[in-house]
């Protein structure tokens, strides 16, 4: 039972997470195409801030805990079997949550970039950053559903 509730917790998590990974590189693409406009751009900032900082932060960090402790607790809800033992699908999944925690790290950097009007990066590019995410996401939920090793 406390499996199925961490399950969801994680997957909660991971929802909330992905809001942030999936909006904040748009308002990035808002601040990069409109620096003309202060009063816009001083909205932006703020937004930036609290999107990264309140919910994407804690959200991370609830979706990796909770994960690590799925993984522990594995091996009593699937009859003693580690899933760090089932192959390497596991392995993959891990491999790319930590290029998805790079990646979120990255955004807050080109946050502070733009934030002190430093970052040289224009909509365009935020624009296909963008995809970053969606390409991980279903590399991950691959490995899940199918556990192709």
């Amino acid at each position: 039972m406390l499996y199925n509730w961490i399950i969801w917790f994680h997957l909660l998590s991971l929802i909330s997470w992905f809001a942030v990974l999936f909006y904040l590189p748009r308002l990035f693409v808002y601040h990069a195409e409109n620096k003309d406009n202060a009063g816009f751009v001083e909205v932006i900032k703020v937004m930036e801030f609290k999107i990264y900082q309140y919910i994407g932060v804690p959200a991370m960090w609830a979706t990796v805990i909770s994960g690590v402790v799925l993984i522990f607790l594995s091996s009593s809800h699937y009859g003693g079997v580690n899933l760090l033992s089932t192959g390497g699908w596991l392995h993959t999944k891990i491999l790319f949550v930590v290029f998805l925690m790079v990646y979120f790290f990255s955004l807050g950097v080109f946050r502070k970039k733009l934030l002190e009007d430093k970052c040289v990066k224009g909509g365009k590019f935020f624009r296909f950053y963008n995809e970053v995410p969606t390409l991980l996401l279903m590399v991950i939920v691959a490995m899940v559903i199918v556990r192709p090793f």
